[in-house]
């Protein structure tokens, strides 16, 4: 299926800035119709309709979000003062590069500082708060005084994913699954490991958010981990390779992809679409 085509993508890709941005990068506390959403936004959605870095736009941004990150430009959004925003704005800002090129010596280098803290917390196959801490404040360098950050949430998923040592790796992925209020900025406050309890619903297409983060793993023994997710989307099918999360599922995130669900097929087929790719890296 091509969903760059469609109004969802057309209408994201008028608001583009000329800089590649689409005004604030993390935070819009009040949309207007000429600024309905963050740069993060924008390009989360493109990248669920199809987008990579082999199209103009993203190039742009990519652009714009490295010229951020090396500090030739600013981000306009509001620098929280009392967490360790630097360190912050560098992991989110490297995250959006790395999901669409692993060719930015800069971010890549960000990476690795975050790499190299997880490796030492995860050391001896569970995580240790205080070696997190420790290896935080020693490879970050935050400004004293200052909140570091947890890595549970998207941003540290996500740059993680293929770079930890393969021991490491499947502890991490333990954790990541277990953990109780799951990953941060996905809306799915349970573990990974608690299948949501209604398939026809908003919280399965928060929940498979969260899997297409976790599939970009390819450690065999991680993919294992999984397996559960597989034999629940197999046994929700509605016919063969055919899914329908209903109509409450449409998220303006990951769904819709088609123009319009007033049709069941459309919205059917935008489903089964998500669902078999997934099932597919499974």
């Amino acid at each position: 299926m091509n969903y760059k085509d469609g109004k969802w993508a057309k209408k994201i890709l008028e608001l583009q800035n000329k800089d590649g941005s689409w005004g604030f990068f993390h935070t819009l506390s009040k949309p207007t119709s000429k600024q309905p959403m963050t740069t993060e936004q924008a390009l989360r959605r493109l990248e669920i309709l199809g987008f990579s870095i082999n199209d103009i736009p993203i190039q742009k941004t990519v652009k714009y979000l490295h010229n951020c990150l090396i500090g030739k430009e600013k981000i306009s959004d509001y620098y929280e003062k009392g967490s360790d925003w630097r360190s912050y704005l560098d992991l989110m800002l490297s995250t959006w590069i790395n999901r669409f090129t692993s060719e930015n010596k800069d971010a890549n280098k960000i990476s690795e500082k975050w790499r190299e803290i997880i490796n030492i917390s995860f050391n001896e196959k569970q995580f240790n708060q205080q070696k997190y801490e420790l290896m935080y404040n020693k490879i970050l360098s935050p400004e004293k005084g200052k909140r570091i950050w947890g890595f549970m949430n998207f941003y540290g998923i996500s740059i993680l994913s293929n770079k930890l040592d393969v021991k490491i790796e499947e502890a991490f992925f333990d954790y990541v699954i277990s953990y109780p209020s799951g990953i941060g900025y996905f809306g799915y406050n349970k573990p990974i490991n608690n299948l949501p309890n209604e398939f026809k619903s908003k919280r399965t297409s928060d929940y498979l958010r969260m899997i297409e983060l976790l599939i970009s793993y390819t450690n065999k023994k991680c993919k294992e981990k999984l397996n559960f997710i597989k034999i629940w989307l197999e046994n929700n099918q509605i016919d063969k390779n055919r899914w329908d999360l209903g109509k409450n599922s449409k998220d303006n995130i990951l769904f819709p992809l088609s123009d319009s669900w007033r049709k069941d097929e459309d919205r059917i087929i935008d489903c089964s679409f998500i669902v078999n790719k997934i099932i597919k890296k499974l």
